[in-house]
């Protein structure tokens, strides 16, 4: 599955790279005086610019292995081969890509003495790490989906959440991800950009472009914040519904035992939803929002690099077959 998965991801890739340097290419010649931006990225000393690039580096490194493992020891072990546990070795996967859609290119820039990326360069990253990302709130709300099937129709659950219908549900996640974001990145894209080309981030973001821009364009604006805000809102309100209907059904249980098994099975779930979606709102919901780049920067690097490196920790440590399998995967016995 895990290799399915990796070849639909570079297929995606290739097609869309090849197709948004043709089109982007043209759009340099004919509409744009800007070739390339500058990506200031976590200016200041060189010692506090050491200090980020290794902080980044241990954790991208640590996401890589935390991650890794988990996809190893779903694929490896036959007890996993579940769909919840299914659904979270895709989602590790996920959190691979996501991750190293934008800190190999921070790492760079931070010991790159011009900081300088193109033009079609800055968009393909943008269309990347947003695809990924909105395929990360698509699979947070399929899980959260699962978790209600399991509590709130047990009976029903291995009739519904069958092996061929959670497989469905992956590719419909990943499909879905990477066809939301063409229409924005086309719209900011068209915009023309004459000049400065100074983006205080590290990433190619919509605020800083928008910024860029030699004409206001708030038709765009709008049109592109109401997309992040259906695109956030949307599996938001899904998981926020799929959890009010186990609550309920949680609460009816009588022994104290039981409900804390209930609850022990989607804290986990809560925990990274609330990590993800908190900082995500703060930066793309609102478009008034007037968040200093300092402070973009920050929350940004939370959600792009903190998450996932926290991903594996939050589900290994609350989850004892997680736990059991990834120390067999290790190689680590128990007495």
């Amino acid at each position: 599955m895990y290799e399915q998965n990796l070849q639909m991801y570079i297929i995606v890739h290739f097609l869309v790279t090849s197709v948004f340097l043709t089109a982007l290419g043209s759009q340099n010649r004919t509409v744009h005086f800007v070739t390339e931006f500058i990506l200031l990225g976590f200016h200041g000393q060189r010692k506090m610019q050491s200090f980020f690039f290794s902080l980044i580096l241990v954790l991208y490194l640590l996401t890589l292995l935390g991650n890794g493992a988990i996809v190893y020891a779903v694929k490896w072990d036959r007890r996993l081969h579940t769909p919840m546990y299914i659904l979270l070795g895709n989602f590790a996967f996920l959190e691979i890509w996501y991750a190293s859609s934008t800190v190999p290119n921070m790492l760079v820039n931070i010991l790159s003495e011009t900081k300088t990326i193109s033009f079609s360069g800055c968009f393909l990253q943008f269309y990347f790490f947003f695809s990924l990302g909105t395929t990360e709130c698509f699979f947070l709300s399929v899980m959260a989906y699962d978790r209600y099937l399991a509590i709130c129709r047990p009976l029903h659950y291995p009739s519904i959440m069958s092996r061929k219908f959670c497989v469905t549900l992956i590719c419909m996640c990943w499909v879905s991800g990477f066809l939301c974001y063409p229409v924005p990145i086309i719209l900011i894209s068209q915009l023309p950009f004459c000049g400065p080309n100074i983006i205080d981030h590290f990433v190619c973001d919509p605020g800083p472009l928008f910024a860029l821009a030699c004409v206001s364009a708030p038709s765009t604006e709008l049109i592109c914040y109401t997309f992040n805000s259906v695109i956030i809102f949307g599996p938001f309100l899904s998981i926020l519904g799929s959890y009010t209907m186990v609550l309920r059904v949680v609460l009816r249980v009588p022994s104290g035992a039981g409900r804390t098994k209930a609850f022990s099975t989607c804290g986990s779930h809560l925990m990274v939803v609330s990590l993800f979606y908190g900082t995500l709102m703060v930066m793309y919901v609102s478009p008034t929002s007037g968040n200093p780049a300092g402070m973009q920067k920050i929350v940004t690097l939370v959600y792009s690099a903190g998450t996932p490196f926290l991903n594996p920790l939050i589900y290994s440590l609350r989850n004892k077959d997680m736990k059991n399998a990834l120390k067999k995967a290790l190689g680590i016995t128990t007495s």
